[in-house]
This record gives structure tokens, sequence and C-alpha cells, in this order.
């Protein structure tokens, strides 16, 4: 049997100000963590076990994947095959001004499912992603666009959802990793805040978030230099501004999570800048 090539694209729209992405003939494991913006992925062909939020499924072609902000999730491939999915992130500030313009007229949003078996929503997201992958006009991409979010919001369960409840010493936690993401954060700092031992803490913030806290903290990280790269900030000085002890490291937990190296995460933005300018 041949090997399936492995192909991994991404696409930034300044008009939309979304990205769009393709993992193509992938086998990769992708680890447990979360997006600080929506993501929503088809599966065109492979299968995959995904855990997120909990529960477990076994997606294969035509089945939808939705994830909150901050939905902590993993997954893995089925008998080695290749994966092959596209998807776009949407951050939340882009999203409630789609929201606006939307039938539903809400700012905020929460899908209530994570996943969509043998869904319709797979045609309308897939024609998304071809439009932004080709550059095509941007009336037929905003068009290809609210299409989607439509559909979405018709057919999925979609709330609004305010965070409460839940540990109020994990949250000051999280919020004191958001805080000093960039410096060397120690476990004792962290009791020191919530009060805790070293071990409920940990205990108390991986049932409360999903995560344990290292993987938190790394979580954030990554989604900080994310932002540096799409400023320009060379990747080294991402690595070392986002909190990451070498530029090793940082390449390889950033394809890790992404599947891309932080160099070709920050190709597309250099990408879009340049045809922006060609684009009537």
């Amino acid at each position: 049997m041949t090997a399936e090539r492995e192909e991994r694209l991404v696409y930034y729209d300044g008009d939309l100000e979304i990205e769009a992405y393709r993992l193509s003939g992938v086998v990769q494991k992708f680890p447990n963590h979360f997006h600080d913006c929506y993501v929503i992925g088809v599966m065109m062909g492979g299968r995959r076990r995904l855990w997120c939020r909990g529960a477990e499924y076994e997606l294969a072609a035509g089945d939808i994947v939705l994830f909150n902000p901050r939905d902590n999730h993993y997954c893995s491939p089925i008998d080695e095959e290749p994966l092959d999915y596209r998807a776009v992130n949407i951050t939340p500030e882009v999203m409630s001004g789609l929201l606006r313009e939307t039938a539903a007229g809400t700012e905020k949003l929460c899908f209530a499912k994570n996943v969509l078996f043998r869904s319709d929503i797979a045609q309308p997201l897939a024609s998304l992603y071809d439009a932004v992958a080709a550059r095509s006009p941007r009336m037929e991409r905003e068009e290809a666009l609210f299409l989607l979010l439509e559909q979405l919001v018709e057919e999925c369960t979609v709330i609004k959802r305010e965070r409460s409840g839940g540990d109020e010493r994990v949250r000051l936690a999280c919020g004191y990793m958001e805080e000093h993401f960039a410096e060397n954060i120690a476990l004792e700092e962290l009791t020191a805040l919530t009060g805790y031992g070293k071990s409920y803490l940990i205990r108390s913030f991986t049932k409360e978030t999903g995560l344990s806290p290292y993987r938190y903290l790394q979580t954030v990280r990554l989604g900080m230099s994310k932002k540096f790269l799409e400023r320009g900030v060379p990747p080294i000085e991402s690595a070392a501004m986002a909190g990451f002890a070498d530029q090793s490291h940082f390449t390889n937990f950033f394809k890790e999570f992404t599947g891309v190296t932080p160099k070709q995460y920050q190709r597309i933005f250099d990408v879009d800048a340049a045809s922006s300018k060609r684009e009537v």
C-alpha cells in the first residue's frame, strides 16, 4: 500500500478575518489542548477518535466538529487511517460581528454539540474553504461564510453561555497564567495563590478545565505565539515573548498542536498581505 502524501495548508483571509486550513494524509495524533477561537471543521476522509469535554466520538467522512473557545479536546487516528480535514477558525470578536448580521441577532454563542454526524453542513463548509483557498472574489467568500453561519444557527442548538459556578480558585490560577504567561511560573506560585496543596491543585484544575496546569499554560503560550507571528515577529522572538524556553521546543510544540511549523504559519499572513494589494 502506497503511503498518502502529507499536506498541510493554511490560509488567512484578511477581508473576512478568518483562518481556513486543510490537513491531508496526516496520521499525527493531536494531544489535549484548546483554541481561543471557534473552530468549525469537516471530516473529508479517514477516521478519527475524538475526545472533547469528557465525551468520546468516532469520526468519519461527512462529520462536523464544532469547538467553542477553550473547549479542550484531543484526537488520534483509527487504524492509522490518514486524515483529510478542512476547517475554519473564527475569533470571538469576529464571530460577534458576524452574528449581528444573521437572523439570530445575538453576539455570544455556544455550540451545544461538539459533533454533528453526517451533516449537510459539510458542503457549505467545504465551499467556504475552497473559496478562501482560491482567493475568490470577496462577495463570493462573504456569501459562503454567511450561508454556513445561517445553517449552523438554524440546524445546531446554539445558545448563549455565561460562565458561572465552578472553582473560583482554579479560575484565579487560570487568570494568573494568562497574565504572566511569559514568566517561568512555578507550581508554588499557583498553590500560594489558591491555598491548595500541589496534588489537590492539579486534580482540581484538571477537573475544572480538562487540562493540567502545565498543559493549560503551554496552550495559552501557544495562542500568544500565534498572535506574535501574525504581527510579523520572527519565530525565535515569538518563542521568547510567549515564554517558551528555546526555539527547538517551541517549533516542536507548535507543530504538534497546529500541524504546521511557526514559519509556515507566519507565511500565510505574509502572502495575504501581498495578495490583498492586488485584489479589487
